[in-house]
Parts: C-alpha cells; sequence; structure tokens
C-alpha cells in the first residue's frame, strides 16, 4: 500500500460537473455545459467569451471564469475522492457508513478531516505504543468505564519493552490522543474556533529589528483572523519570506481544550464523568489539542487565509489595471474605436474629449466597399 493516498488514480468514471457547477454558481446548465466543452476544446476563457456567446447563451467573461476556477476544483475533490475511497478499500475497512460521509464530503478539509483516522503513517507516538501492545489499555481511557484503577491495570502491561506502569499509561494516552485529533467533528470545529477566534500575530526576528524594512509595522502586530486585511496578511507572509517576521495564530488554549473535552464527552454517558480514567483523558485532549491538532489547525487556517488573500489580491490588480486600460490615452481627444469583423460586421464606439460615451454603430463591409 502506499504512502497516503498518491497512488495514481483511474480516470473519473461517471462524474459530470455540469450539475454541481450549475447548482453552485447560479447558471443555467446548457450553457454550463457549453462553457466546459469549450474549454476541454483548448479554447480560452477570453476567447469563449468574446466569439462563442451564441453557444454559452451569452455569458461574460466573469461568469466563464468562474465555470473554469469552479470546475478545476470539483475535478480535484472527485480526484481525491476517489483516491482517498481506494486507500481506505485496501485497507478493509470502508463501511457503508463511512462511504457514505465520503461520498457526501464538499470540500477538501472535509474529505482530509474524514481520512485521517485511516492514512497511512509513519512512525509516531501512538503506532509505537500500539506496537508494544497498549491499545487495549488506551480503549479503557477512550472509554471511560465506572471502574478500574489506571495505576493498577498498567502494571499489567510492563514488559520488556514497557518498563513501568507509567510508560504503560503513558503511551495508551498516546494513542488516545491521536484517536482524538483525528475525530473529522474536532478537526471541523477546531479549524471554525481558529477561524472565528483566533488572532494572527507577527514579530521581528531577534537583530533584524535594528534596520528599515519594508514590514516595521508588524514587529509587532495582532490582528483578528477574521478581519485582518488580504494586503496585511500578505505583507506578513512577505516579511516571514524574507527572514524578518516570525507569525502565529494566538488563541486561548484553555477554552479549546475544553470545547475538546466537551465534544468527546458528548460521546459518553453522563456517568462517565466520574471514571476512575477521567484524569488519565484530560491528560490526553491536552496532548492531542497542543500536539497533534494546534501545528495542523494553523496550518489550515493560515492556508484558508492565503487563498482568500490571493483572490482578493487578484480584484485589487484587476481594477487597478482596468482604471489604468480605461485612461485616455490622448489626453483631451474624441476617440473613433473599431473592431473589425466581417461575417459580424464592423463594431464602432465614440467618446468625446473628456471621456463621454456617444454611441455605437456596427457597419457591415463586403468585397469592394
Amino acid at each position: 500500500m502506499t504512502d497516503d493516498a498518491t497512488a495514481p488514480v483511474p480516470e473519473l468514471v461517471g462524474f459530470d460537473p455540469v450539475p454541481p457547477l450549475a447548482a453552485q454558481l447560479g447558471l443555467p446548465p446548457s450553457s454550463v455545459a457549453a462553457v466546459v466543452a469549450l474549454l476541454d476544446e483548448g479554447n480560452t476563457v477570453p476567447f469563449i467569451a468574446r466569439y462563442r456567446k451564441e453557444r454559452t447563451g451569452g455569458l461574460d467573461e466573469v461568469q466563464i471564469r468562474a465555470i473554469e476556477e469552479t470546475r478545476t476544483y470539483l475535478v480535484e475533490l472527485e480526484t481525491r475522492r476517489a483516491a482517498i475511497l481506494a486507500s481506505v478499500a485496501e485497507q478493509g475497512k470502508l463501511t457503508p457508513e463511512l462511504e457514505g460521509k465520503l461520498r457526501a464530503a464538499t470540500a477538501k478539509a472535509e474529505l482530509e478531516d474524514l481520512y485521517a483516522p485511516y492514512r497511512p503513517r509513519r512512525k509516531t507516538r501512538a503506532s509505537v505504543a500500539r506496537d508494544k501492545g497498549l491499545e487495549p489499555l488506551a480503549q479503557r481511557i477512550l472509554s471511560q468505564p465506572a471502574d478500574g484503577d489506571p495505576a493498577a491495570e498498567a502494571v499489567g502491561f510492563v514488559t520488556e519493552q514497557v518498563a513501568t506502569a507509567e510508560d504503560a499509561l503513558a503511551g495508551a494516552r498516546d494513542i488516545a490522543a491521536e484517536v482524538i485529533a483525528d475525530t473529522a467533528e474536532i478537526r471541523a470545529w477546531m479549524r471554525r474556533v481558529y477561524a472565528d477566534n483566533g488572532d494572527l500575530a507577527s514579530t521581528v526576528v531577534p537583530g533584524k529589528g535594528d534596520e528599515p524594512t519594508k514590514v516595521e509595522q508588524y514587529y509587532n502586530f495582532q490582528e483578528p483572523v477574521r478581519t485582518i486585511p488580504s494586503h496585511r496578511f500578505l505583507a506578513i507572509r512577505r516579511g516571514e519570506a524574507e527572514g524578518v517576521l516570525r507569525a502565529h495564530i494566538v488563541i486561548d488554549t484553555s477554552k479549546v481544550e475544553a470545547g475538546i473535552q466537551r465534544l468527546v464527552r458528548s460521546k459518553l454517558p453522563p456517568e462517565a464523568i466520574s471514571s476512575p480514567w477521567a484524569g488519565q483523558l484530560e491528560l490526553a485532549i491536552a496532548d492531542a489539542q497542543k500536539r497533534l491538532l494546534a501545528p495542523s489547525v494553523e496550518n489550515d487556517t493560515r492556508a484558508e487565509l492565503k487563498q482568500v488573500s490571493d483572490v482578493a489580491a487578484v480584484d485589487v490588480f484587476a481594477g487597478n489595471l482596468r482604471n489604468l486600460m480605461l485612461a485616455a490615452p490622448l489626453g483631451t481627444a474624441s476617440v473613433v474605436g473599431v473592431d473589425p469583423g466581417l461575417r459580424t460586421g464592423c463594431k464602432c464606439a465614440a467618446i468625446d474629449a473628456t471621456g463621454k460615451f456617444l454611441g455605437t454603430v456596427t457597419v457591415y463591409v463586403t468585397q469592394g466597399d
């Protein structure tokens, strides 16, 4: 079996992007189908918008580009879904319930959260503990029974590989922490918490603050993730790339741990709160949050910020370019523009010396005119 679901995937069979594209973008299915076909033929977005209006139902360039970009995402999503389904099936762990959840997922992050418990891994602290036979002890921690003594039961797991009862409990907690961190519901909840309540903070790298730079304003900076403008986030990233800044997401870890506690205990019976194993579970949750979940969720949050900021930056650039292109190149002069064409005629447009639109006309010329 390959490491992770990265083996070549057979061509997608039976996947039609048109229905989800039409529903998501609110466009006629016939127009979407025409654009998809034209893109498959190798046509560019500007060409389709300008010369294939009769096939697309008059969609403009913005709508066609949205189809192109969304279709790319959907194809990547389906390709990843197929790879994950194949990987889990190869492991013999594809239950009808899991398959239903994987097929219903509508975002890449949701797919990855569902796949996390089944992703083949290199050696981890949890896998080492499993190899030492500590899985049953971990299940006692996760199930929170009303009976038992953790320290006493751990003695039964002492072997040549496990020196002491405390070592046995530590290994069992490693397994429990990984199970908790791989729970899709917990990962999705924590991602929302970081997006809604986290702050992006940046500080200057020691020794780099003595000389003036373009990112001085971010030497001691903090702003909520949900409100930080794209240009500030991208500036901080540039500062990191240049080795001037260090950035991370600040979050109230005590509230995060309390939230994970609630999610974990919501799956347990009420009497589990007084289980003799409760202390071991709390330690496992704290470890899962700090060692496994926080780094991963922070990376996910920053990747989402990067994606949103890139789109915003392109929009700003496009707006600036539009203003530049629409600036009067000849100064205060009346101008007539002509778009030549035989089959569709020559389109003419006129503006006056102030840039005010005067009118348009289409002139049809024939040979000899």
